[in-house]
């Protein structure tokens, strides 16, 4: 039994009677041996050998053996007694005894009792071994609190360990649809990983995630589906593990990691620390020494990663937001994590409590590149085959032509999960692409579920060979399960149990196994199960199991079911999905149903509601003019958003929206801002064609959220369009790439300019314009090139804006004014 798992009351009792075994004093700073601690020897005896029998009979009546109460069993407790005396004779001193555990101290002080189940049966011979382990946890956890030195030691024996373990778990990216006959789907995450880039709403260049995460204690990061986040989540969690740390997140060194998944614990609540290892399944909880969490904690040097808020019911949120506000108030000085889909909690839902928010932005150009470029790359490291490595160079190039000149596909590569599926389709069809969601998905199924062991020949596994539609069948009924239960992953014997429930129905899977030969089957060969911790499985990612819910409604024709659950975030890509794969007189009924009136509804969800129809458009391919029209007429004035937060909220929509946004022409400059936020939020080259009607205002708010949104678009068009036309005055111009600051160059240079990526000195010399630029800001860490002297060559420059991080600068030309952020 572990101590921390049992009944309060009995533990307590249990806790005592093991504290009465030993005596009150004795060296506590250095490792002592455990029989010159017991109390019924020694000069310091508080008990005499006949107290043992009293001792051990108390322990049987509180112990649970087996999920059993022994009660009086004078044969146990004698036994048990002759086995507490051995603790006189053991040669081992407390902090040796403590880090072989429970098991290896019972079978030592088994070895020290020869003949203490001597006269036992069986039977009880083996309860009686389970209740020496009970009573060797109980003692180890008493020899652990009592002594500093043993905490001390056994907590960085046990840290050694648990970061070991995390790296283990966390240090691999899976790369969606490698699965050559000699290569894993899986690379270190050193070798595939994309540094990410985040935002703030507060009109801030947006920033290498590892950057703008330095030096803040709480975050609360959103991020669509697929942009990154929990890959986010485990390199920090390997980073801080192995002590590798990139220069901007130094300050993390030391601290120990935690990474709680929201979806493990999502209904029993936030746990507490000592506990947190057993909420997320960790294999070795039992090792983790008592109160070890709590003294981490205590002390300021935890990394809390708290990943997918949305994985909670909408109904838990809130008690999960109390969690967090609470510990880091009772639990100073520890960084904390968050990450979130952005439609599941709102704006400033932790900033009472001093989280700052940040948003993972959408890859831009350069980051599909790079992400497209390190795929091939990590799918090359086991290709032998001079052609093979030949063609696959050539797949590369093609794919990055492909993405930068068709917009269909680029507005799909948006975030690693989709340029993952882009390059892995790409190269497992030879060159060939499906445009749109809906024949991407059905694509990847294909590729996953059929193609890939039918192209290599393999011999069917286990003897099961279902074709694809049986899988999909089969999966299906498991995302159907979680979306109905609000759940995102299941315990193994509820998935074994659904499928064995519906296979009857699907004769040619019921032919070949019963649901446990077909589970293993669909685990081991589909691609997208897995079983994160044993016990549990889910899918590999959040958006296969959402469009594996939506074929199985719209098979269903259960579109009231949909509508009845609109209002609930966690829906709403299983109801997009729905849309692009319902026929056009279903389609009608869901988008109708959208708009409806509801009894007793409340006006947020109402709102939601229509939005969420409005955003549905782009994905029916046949829609009634008449139903497409009423979409647009109930949503016209929910695009002249009054709010910020509403003007943010509207990008989600996607490009459908620019096509309903009102004329900025005759609107005021506060209504042009808020107009400027909602295009500017939707990363689509369609929305230059709208911000061009903003692009003459004179209001600052509106041109510099323009000039703040370059990145997201194509350089050359937006620099033309755009960039070009902006009202210089008081506004800093943004470069995120060289290929912007070589625009900005083209169009004659900037007085102000930001600097938000990490170019090199030699590039801004030959990039900025030396005869205008007057103010300089460089927002991003310098790293080693803290020598500015090449300044020298701006001979207008006299007002110079640094990062924070940016101390110890030297070689600054005389007459510049050094405006460090955030002194």
């Amino acid at each position: 039994m572990d101590p921390a798992n049992a009944d309060a009351d009995a533990a307590i009792a249990i806790a005592t009677l093991v504290q009465e075994l030993f005596v009150a004093d004795g060296p506590v700073d250095r490792p002592v041996r455990i029989a010159s601690l017991v109390a019924f020897q020694g000069d310091h005896r508080t008990l005499t050998e006949r107290d043992l029998p009293r001792i051990a009979a108390a322990l049987l009546k509180e112990a649970d053996v087996e999920g059993e109460r022994l009660g009086a069993r004078p044969e146990l407790t004698h036994a048990l007694a002759r086995t507490l005396h051995a603790l006189g004779t053991v040669d081992l001193d407390d902090l040796r005894a403590v880090r072989l555990g429970p098991e290896a101290f019972a079978r030592h002080l088994a070895t020290a009792a020869p003949d203490a189940d001597e006269e036992l049966d069986p039977a009880d011979a083996h309860t009686h071994a389970a209740l020496r382990e009970t009573a060797c946890a109980h003692i180890l956890r008493f020899l652990t609190i009592r002594s500093p030195f043993v905490t001390a030691a056994e907590d960085a024996a046990f840290e050694e360990r648990y970061a070991q373990d995390i790296i283990a778990a966390h240090d691999h990216l899976t790369i969606y649809g490698i699965d050559l006959t000699h290569s894993p789907d899986s690379w270190p995450l050193d070798a595939a990983y994309l540094s990410l880039e985040t935002e703030t709403d507060a009109g801030g260049p947006s920033a290498p995630a590892e950057q703008a995460l330095a030096g803040r204690e709480r975050v609360l990061l959103w991020g669509v589906a697929g942009s990154g986040k929990t890959t986010l989540v485990q390199r920090l969690a390997v980073s801080v593990a192995r002590g590798d740390l990139p220069v901007p997140l130094a300050g993390l060194r030391g601290r120990v990691p935690f990474v709680l998944p929201v979806r493990r614990f999502r209904r029993d609540g936030f746990p507490e620390p000592d506990a947190f290892l057993s909420a997320v399944r960790y294999p070795h909880t039992a090792a983790q020494p008592p109160g070890w969490a709590e003294r981490v904690l205590s002390r300021g040097r935890g990394l809390l990663l708290v990943d997918g808020v949305d994985e909670a019911p909408e109904g838990e949120r809130e008690r999960l937001r109390e969690a967090l506000r609470e510990l880091p108030t009772r639990y100073p000085g520890n960084i904390w994590l968050v990450t979130s889909r952005p439609s599941a909690v709102r704006e400033n839902w932790l900033a009472s409590e001093r989280f700052t928010e940040l948003k993972l932005s959408p890859l831009s150009r350069e980051g599909v590149t790079a992400f497209i470029r390190r795929w091939h790359a990590a799918a090359r490291q086991d290709i032998t085959d001079g052609a093979d490595l030949d063609r696959l160079s050539g797949y590369e190039e093609t794919l990055l032509d492909a993405v930068r000149i068709t917009r269909d596909l680029g507005r799909l590569a948006t975030n690693p999960l989709m340029c993952g599926l882009l390059c892995a389709l790409h190269r497992d069809r030879r060159g060939y692409l499906p445009r749109g969601r809906k024949a991407l998905y059905d694509a990847a199924l294909s590729m996953l579920l059929e193609r890939r062991d039918r192209e290599r020949a393999m011999l069917p596994p286990e003897g099961i060979d279902l074709p694809q539609e049986p899988k999909i069948q089969l999966l299906q009924k498991l995302a159907h399960w979680m979306l109905v239960n609000g759940r995102s992953e299941m315990d193994r014997t509820t998935a074994v149990e659904t499928l064995g429930r519906h296979l009857p129905a699907i004769p040619h899977a019921a032919r070949q196994g019963g649901p446990e030969e077909i589970y293993r089957h669909l685990l081991n060969r589909t691609g997208l199960l897995r079983e994160p911790t044993p016990g549990s499985v889910d899918f590999v990612h959040r958006t296969f199991q959402d469009y594996l819910s939506a074929r199985a409604v719209v098979e269903r024709h259960d579109f009231d079911f949909l509508i009845d659950h609109a209002h609930l975030d966690d829906w709403e890509e299983v109801i997009r999905m729905s849309v692009a794969l319902a026929r056009p007189d279903e389609c009608g009924y869901l988008l109708e149903g959208l708009l409806a009136a509801r009894k007793d509804a409340r006006p947020v969800h109402a709102r939601h509601r229509k939005l969420l129809a409005a955003a549905c458009l782009e994905h029916a391919t046949e829609l009634d003019p008449e139903v497409r029209s009423r979409v647009h007429r109930y949503t016209r004035d929910l695009v002249r958003p009054t709010s910020l937060e509403a003007a943010r909220a509207l990008g989600w929509i996607g490009p459908i929206v620019l096509e309903m946004l009102p004329d900025p022409s005759g609107v005021s400059d506060e209504e042009a801002h808020r107009l400027a936020v909602t295009a500017t939020s939707i990363a689509d080259d369609r929305a230059i064609d709208y911000l061009v009607r903003l692009r003459d205002r004179a209001s600052w708010a509106v041109r510099a959220r323009l000039a703040g949104a370059w990145r997201r678009y194509d350089t050359d068009r937006y620099a033309e369009e755009i960039i070009g036309h902006l009202d210089e005055r008081e506004l800093d111009f943004p470069v995120s790439d060289l290929e912007e600051l070589r625009a900005l160059r083209r169009l004659g240079g900037r007085p102000c300019v930001q600097i938000a990526g990490a170019l090199t000195p030699d590039q801004l010399a030959e990039g900025l314009v030396a005869e205008r630029l007057t103010e300089l800001w460089l927002a991003y860490d310098l790293g080693a090139d803290l020598d500015l002297s090449w300044l020298a060559a701006f001979p207008r420059l006299h007002t110079l804006r640094l990062s924070h991080r940016n101390t110890g600068v030297t070689g600054v030309p005389e007459g510049v004014q050094v405006i460090v952020a955030g002194a």
